[in-house]
C-alpha cells in the first residue's frame, strides 16, 4: 500500500479550504505556524525575513536570504486558490411550486453534470453594513435535482443542462431566504449583510479510495493540490541564496483578470516592494527579474482509460507516475527547452519521477497562470502539476503518491537544487 501521508494532509488542506478565501486563510495559518509574519499592504514594507501578504482570496509569501548583498533573483512557485463551480447571485432566494431555490451563476468551466444530485453548501465571505468581512461555510443545504428518466426518456442519451433553468438548487419547501440562514450562522440579522461572495462547496469529505489505497477522491484538487505543495515546500525549506516566493492567485478559472488574479498587479507590486525594501533600486530590481524563475504549478490530465483517443498517443501520463511537465507549442504552457531542463534537474535532485504532457492536436489545450506571469514580468518559467482524472468535476481524482512528489520537487527548487 502506498504511503498516503502527503495525500491525507492534502485532504485536510482541502477540507479547510471550501473557498478561495478559506484557502488563503488556511495557507496563512500554516505559514504562521512556520514562523512567517503578516505584512499588510497599507503598512510600511518590511522586506526581510519570512513574511506573507493577503489580498482577498490570494496570498503571497516570501523568505529572503539570511544575508543579501545585492540583487539575487526570485524563486517563485505560482498556483491558484479558486475552482470551477457556482456563485450565489446577489438576491438569490425564490419560491415556486412548493420549493425554495437559490439563484446561482456558473463560475468558470465546471463539469456541470457532476453537480447533479450532490449535496453542497455555500462557502466564502459576507460583508456587513459596517464593512466587516466574515468567512463562512454552511452545512450541505443545497442540491440540484436531476429530472427522472420517466419524465424525460432522452436524459441518458442526450443530457442538456440549461445554465439558467436546469441548475437552480433547492434548499427547502417553505418560503425561505438563504441569506437569512447564512446570517444566522454568523450570529447576524439578514439586514446586517450588505454583500457577499458565496460559492458552492462540496459537502462530501475527501477520501482515500481504491483496493490498495492508490487514489485520492476530492473536490478542488485543481488547484489546491499545487497550493498545498507550495505551502509544504516553502515552510519546509530553509533560506537559500535567492528570495523564495509562493504566489497563490485567485480567479484563474475565470481568466485571472482581477486585482487578486495573475493578470493583475499583485505579484509585481510585492516583488517591487521587496526589491525596494532590500535597497536594490530600479536597475537592481530588473536584474533580479532576469535572474528569476517561476514554476507555474497547476493540475493536468492523466490519461483517461475510457477515452484514450482524446490524448496524444505518444504521451499518456498516469496517476502515481510523478508530476507532469506540461508542454504546448502555442505557449498555453510556458515550458521551453531551458526551463524544461531546469525542471528535470530539480526532479533528479529530489529523486522524483516526472512525465511529459502534451495535448492531442485535435483537442483544445487549457492554460495556467504561467503565460500570464511570464508576459507581465518577463521571468523564465515552466508549467508543471500533478495528473488528475475528472478535472473540473465537483469531485476529482488523483494518485496518493503524486502530491508528495510535487512537494518534494518544489522543496528542491526552493533549496536551489537546479543550480
Amino acid at each position: 500500500m502506498p504511503d498516503a501521508t502527503a495525500a491525507q494532509d492534502l485532504a485536510a488542506f482541502v477540507s479547510a479550504s471550501p473557498s478561495s478565501y478559506h484557502a488563503a486563510a488556511e495557507a496563512v495559518r500554516r505559514l504562521s505556524e512556520a514562523g512567517f509574519t503578516e505584512q499588510r499592504e497599507t503598512d510600511p514594507w518590511q522586506a526581510g525575513g519570512a513574511r506573507y501578504v493577503v489580498r482577498d482570496g490570494a496570498v503571497i509569501a516570501w523568505r529572503t536570504p539570511e544575508a543579501v548583498d545585492g540583487p539575487v533573483g526570485f524563486r517563485i512557485v505560482g498556483a491558484h486558490t479558486d475552482s470551477p463551480g457556482f456563485k450565489l447571485k446577489p438576491e438569490p432566494s425564490s419560491y415556486a411550486f412548493g420549493w425554495s431555490q437559490a439563484g446561482m451563476e456558473v463560475y468558470g468551466g465546471p463539469l456541470l453534470n457532476s453537480w447533479l444530485d450532490r449535496e453542497f453548501g455555500l462557502a466564502g465571505r459576507v460583508v456587513t453594513r459596517t464593512g466587516e468581512v466574515h468567512l463562512v461555510s454552511t452545512p450541505p443545504w443545497l442540491r440540484v435535482p436531476q429530472v427522472a428518466p420517466h419524465l424525460d426518456r432522452s436524459v441518458n442519451d442526450n443530457l442538456h443542462l440549461d445554465r439558467q433553468a436546469s441548475l437552480k438548487p433547492v434548499f427547502g419547501t417553505a418560503s425561505l431566504d438563504v441569506l437569512s440562514a447564512v446570517a444566522g450562522l454568523l450570529g447576524l440579522h439578514r439586514d446586517e449583510i450588505d454583500s457577499h461572495d458565496l460559492f458552492s462547496a462540496v459537502a462530501e469529505a475527501p477520501a482515500i479510495i481504491g483496493v490498495t489505497g492508490e487514489f485520492l477522491a476530492s473536490p478542488r484538487l485543481d488547484n489546491l493540490s499545487s497550493v498545498h505543495a507550495g505551502v509544504v515546500a516553502l515552510t519546509g525549506t530553509p533560506a537559500s541564496g535567492q528570495v523564495q516566493v509562493l504566489a497563490c492567485f485567485d480567479h484563474e478559472e475565470i481568466g485571472s483578470d482581477s486585482r487578486s488574479g495573475a493578470s493583475g498587479p499583485f505579484l509585481e507590486s510585492v516583488l517591487l516592494r521587496i526589491a525596494d525594501g532590500l535597497g536594490w533600486g530600479s536597475d537592481g530590481y530588473h536584474r533580479a527579474l532576469a535572474a528569476s524563475f517561476v514554476i507555474s504549478a497547476d493540475a493536468g490530465h492523466a490519461i483517461h482509460p475510457n477515452y484514450p483517443h482524446l490524448h496524444d498517443p505518444d504521451h499518456r501520463p498516469t496517476v502515481n507516475g510523478g508530476p507532469l511537465l506540461k508542454v504546448n507549442a502555442n505557449q498555453r504552457y510556458t515550458t521551453e527547452g531551458p526551463s524544461a531542463a531546469r525542471w528535470l534537474r530539480v526532479c533528479r535532485a529530489a529523486g522524483v519521477p516526472t512525465q511529459p504532457f502534451v495535448s492531442n492536436n485535435a483537442v483544445p489545450c487549457g492554460s495556467t497562470i504561467g503565460p500570464l506571469t511570464a508576459t507581465r514580468l518577463g521571468i523564465e518559467s515552466v508549467d508543471v502539476g500533478i495528473p488528475l482524472l475528472s478535472m473540473h468535476s465537483a469531485r476529482e481524482l488523483c494518485g496518493t503518491q503524486d502530491p508528495q512528489w510535487l512537494a518534494q520537487a518544489l522543496t528542491a527548487f526552493y533549496a536551489g537544487a537546479d543550480t
